[in-house]
């Protein structure tokens, strides 16, 4: 064989050998199929889901680590935009977490711009979207699905309440600017899961007192907390820090070592800074 062809063909051998031992790839377009063994990273995925009869393909975006480490299997974080709002506000809001690695970060979108918790224009089964969710993140090797985590904002609030009522998928969940609304008891089925609920007290969009609006009946804020705290037998005198202005209630001893917080921010309206506070979120859903 002449030195050319010789030549050509080591190499040829060389790169059939070195692709046949690859079982892990980075891949940055939507991949239904994706198998078992694929490493997740930053991109945006689209969910189909039948609504109204019409099947939509409904956009998840997915932020990853900078620099995947493939030896690590990284906690997720679900965070859910407020009614008339966009899965994009959360990209900035938690970019200093996701891209070194702290977590992914999996911002999905509400159909018709809101999340459906019964007078929404939405028809969509927001639970099920969710379901489909996690269902496609179980094609991915990089996830710990022992740290899954949600935080919402008004009414992504009232999804991830509503999510934490009726599923099992997270460990630990962070309702803020919103509560427990009357439509959406918990469940005698509904599993322990830790809580750490932030509001306002100067909030005139969902009153922190409780009331009717937007076309559901709220509880008293300190009351949600209360009765998250009722159903996991935490223990019934919660220890009470002031913080300024502010208070920090702590509903300790929960069930499966559940913890249930509420925090009051005095001068707080329904904007309130996500960048001040979820240093102090993601410290609470760490520990479980």
């Amino acid at each position: 064989m002449p030195i050319k062809q010789n030549i050509n063909f080591s190499l040829l051998l060389l790169f059939l050998f070195s692709c046949s031992c690859q079982t892990k790839s980075i891949s940055s377009e939507n991949d239904d199929n994706a198998p078992i063994g694929y490493i997740l990273s930053s991109k945006t995925i689209y969910i189909s889901q039948s609504i109204d009869g019409i099947v939509q393909n409904r956009p998840v975006i997915i932020q990853t680590p900078n620099e995947i480490d493939f030896n690590i299997n990284y906690p997720l974080v679900f965070a859910f935009h407020g009614r008339g709002g966009s899965n994009t506000s959360w990209v900035n809001t938690l970019n200093d977490y996701t891209s070194s690695g702290a977590f992914i970060g999996i911002y999905p979108q509400g159909y018709m711009d809101c999340w459906n918790l019964g007078p929404e224009p939405s028809n969509a089964d927001d639970v099920e979207f969710v379901n489909l969710i996690v269902d496609e993140l179980q094609n991915y090797s990089n996830l710990n699905f022992n740290k899954m985590y949600a935080i919402g904002t008004s009414n992504g609030s009232g999804m991830v309440n509503k999510l934490a009522i009726e599923t099992n998928h997270f460990s630990a969940i962070s309702p803020i600017v919103s509560q427990l609304i009357v439509s959406l008891p918990i469940l005698e089925s509904t599993n322990p899961v830790s809580v750490f609920q932030v509001n306002g007290a100067a909030d005139e969009t969902i009153p922190i007192n409780g009331g009717p609006k937007f076309g559901h009946i709220f509880l008293d804020a300190y009351q949600s907390a209360e009765l998250w705290a009722s159903h996991f037998s935490c223990l019934e005198d919660p220890v009470v820090n002031i913080l300024g202005d502010d208070t920090l209630t702590i509903f300790e001893s929960c069930n499966e070592n559940k913890e249930v917080r509420y925090l009051r921010i005095e001068y707080g309206n329904h904007n309130l800074n996500l960048s001040i506070l979820f240093p102090e979120i993601w410290e609470f859903f760490q520990r479980f």
